[in-house]
């Protein structure tokens, strides 16, 4: 990579990943010798990155917080707002908040001087958010030694609580955070039991990553989206279902209230319909079209109707 600027940005972006890089993989990386690294690393300095060097025969660079923010084209007021808000929203898996914004937290994160870091912790502590949706919460630094460790391609050890609430120490290869609006997920090769698994945020504790580094395996059915939802459909046990749901509402008004991937269209300027694939349960579609609070109709799956029928005469015996 012979185009400077170019090359310092790309190396800029690998040494924002919590970690530290041997001065060799950067060089390789980004098909540089060693002695421009160097010279690099020396620019990245005059501009105000603090970049620390560890000793040794491989030696290493680190990006490590400053007595001042390194300039970012953000102020303190910038910095401490964009922080609050990305932990805001790491945190309650509000629907659009992805990977990438975890990462960004994890990047800025790392660089914010410690008084910058004080105010955002005071922030986060003093004030609480009303969400909507039924996820579990998620702690966001959690969130960003996950998305660590994926991004450094790290081994991770932590302790992981079952549904049924046993409690086990797990050794893995983390290899992509999905959040699927409602929660988040890690999915990793497990060292432990040889195969990929599927682990939700929420129950994962005390996450550590271990330095060891790993060459990414190739997941056994496609992308990470399509292993995650045939994960859960064999967690559930059960399979997709077909779902024809038709709303009294405009689908502005329906799409606004439930998840994405629940996404109606528009079928009139007064009603609006769902048709598609789904792996949630019957339960949870029963649940979250009851609290839609708009008159909608049932074509598909029977199931669904069912239990909505069963929940209707509940909840009507519970009024008299």
């Amino acid at each position: 990579m012979t185009d400077t600027p170019a090359r310092l940005l790309n190396l800029l972006s690998l040494l924002q990943t919590p970690r530290e890089w041997p001065g060799s993989e950067l060089a390789e990386r980004l098909a540089v010798s060693s002695r421009t690294i160097r010279r690099d690393i020396e620019r990245l300095r005059d501009l105000g990155y603090p970049v620390e060097a560890s000793k040794g025969a491989v030696g290493g660079y680190r990006l490590v917080a400053g007595t001042a923010m390194p300039p970012l084209l953000l102020d303190d007021e910038e910095a401490v707002a964009i922080a609050v808000g990305l932990r805001a929203g790491a945190g309650h898996a509000i629907e659009g908040v992805d990977e990438a914004s975890v990462r960004a937290l994890a990047k800025l994160e790392q660089v914010l001087p410690s008084r910058l870091r004080h105010r955002v912790s005071t922030l986060q502590h003093a004030t609480l958010p009303l969400t909507r949706g039924d996820g579990a919460t998620v702690a966001p630094s959690t969130l960003t030694a996950l998305a660590g460790a994926v991004t450094g391609r790290e081994r991770l050890r932590f302790s992981y609580r079952a549904g049924d609430g046993a409690e086990t120490k797990r050794l893995v290869e983390p290899y992509r955070l999905v959040s699927t609006g409602r929660r988040w997920y890690l999915v990793a090769y497990d060292l432990g039991r040889e195969d990929w698994r599927t682990f939700r945020v929420d129950r994962v504790t005390d996450p550590l990553a271990t330095g060891a580094r790993f060459t990414p395996r190739e997941l056994p059915e496609g992308d990470e989206a399509a292993y995650l939802a045939r994960s859960m459909t064999r967690a559930q046990g059960g399979g997709e279902l077909d779902l024809d749901v038709e709303f009294a509402a405009p689908a502005e008004f329906v799409a606004a209230r439930l998840p994405a991937h629940l996404a109606p269209v528009a079928d009139g300027p007064e009603r609006c319909r769902i048709r598609g694939r789904v792996t949630d349960t019957v339960e949870w579609l029963a649940l979250r079209l009851a609290l839609l609070e708009v008159d909608f109709t049932v074509h598909a799956p029977a199931p669904l109707r069912t239990h909505l029928h069963t929940l209707a005469t509940r909840l009507t015996a519970a009024t008299r």
